[in-house]
């Protein structure tokens, strides 16, 4: 995948098919646009392209940062996986902010994107104050000479499935509810760090550790039944998400971890990309009475890991 970020005077030369918008999950509604964008490239051989912003409009019209289930590296990695062909992340400005919706039409995704196809859902937004729509988009489709192709929004029963609604059952702590709606695991991309190295040498297991960025929308502190991509390979585990209250050291100043125990994984995974998706809640995150307890519990934590993805029949549980 072409990969463009923060570079404003991009141009792309092939004929594309774009959708515009966050992408943030990747959920089933994402999914439904970006296989319509996949069938159009099939049908004409146009690029699928994804136009989407650096940050948020929101979190400079606002001035402050909000979460998202899906970072840019998340973001990333998922799209290269569905095999989309580009992804421009363009840097959001004040001077971007006050384009006119027209003219993101002329000088976006018909300039720079060479858009002769877009994909997009009911309910787009657009230009200076979202002014720029579905209705804009067609009127305009014949002036700037290219095909429009609207989607439906998926739904959950009679609810509209959208990052927020996602968000919503991530911080109920309904990870398999959230699960449904993305239509795969809730996943945690990134490199795995040193931890406080307690994990082999001390409760007998080794874990991989990831500080997931800040704006990453985590569900509750606590242990989760866990699968792990390592190498293009799939494992099961268990992961804590939270600050190791049993550790020793104040846990006010210790960052947020996503700590894994990878089932029947042998090498030395510092340094490496991996990703992490949730699959099950199995308890809240609680302080030990110290290293014994917490040893037993990560026992039984594993047992019941080993026995639900069993149940699942995973081979390797």
């Amino acid at each position: 995948m072409n990969y463009i970020e923060q570079c404003p005077d991009f141009q792309l030369q092939e004929a594309t098919v774009v959708t515009i918008g966050k992408f943030d999950g990747r959920h089933r509604g994402h999914q439904k646009l970006l296989g319509a964008m996949l069938k159009m490239k099939e049908t004409y051989g146009y690029q699928t392209a994804v136009f989407t912003f650096s940050v948020a409009p929101g979190d400079l019209v606002e001035g402050k940062r909000h979460t998202v289930i899906t970072t840019n590296l998340e973001r990333k990695n998922n799209l290269q996986k569905m095999g989309i062909d580009y992804l421009v992340e363009y840097p959001f400005t004040r001077e971007v902010s006050k384009m006119s919706a027209e003219a993101f039409v002329e000088e976006m995704l018909v300039g720079r994107m060479n858009a002769k196809a877009i994909v997009v859902g009911t309910d787009c937004g657009f230009g200076y104050r979202r002014s720029g729509n579905v209705n804009l988009l067609k009127a305009l489709s014949g002036k700037y000479g290219y095909r429009l192709i609207v989607i439906e929004k998926e739904k959950d029963e009679d609810r509209e499935i959208s990052s927020t609604y996602i968000r919503e059952e991530l911080d109920k702590g309904e990870i398999e509810k959230a699960n449904e709606l993305l239509g795969e695991p809730y996943y945690i991309h990134g490199k795995v760090v040193h931890g406080n190295h307690i994990g082999e040498p001390v409760l007998g297991f080794p874990t991989a550790n990831l500080l997931p960025p800040p704006e990453k929308h985590l569900p509750p502190f606590g242990v989760y039944v866990a699968q792990v991509w390592i190498d293009g390979k799939l494992y099961g585990g268990v992961t804590n998400i939270g600050k190791k209250p049993t550790i020793k050291g104040s846990k006010e100043q210790r960052p947020t971890g996503v700590e894994t125990f990878v089932f029947d994984y042998e090498g030395d995974l510092y340094g490496q990309e991996i990703e992490v998706g949730l699959l099950h809640f199995i308890r809240p995150e609680r302080k030990m009475s110290g290293l014994e307890e917490l040893k037993s519990q990560i026992t039984k934590d594993k047992d019941f890991g080993r026995a639900f993805l069993a149940e699942r029949g995973w081979d390797n549980a």
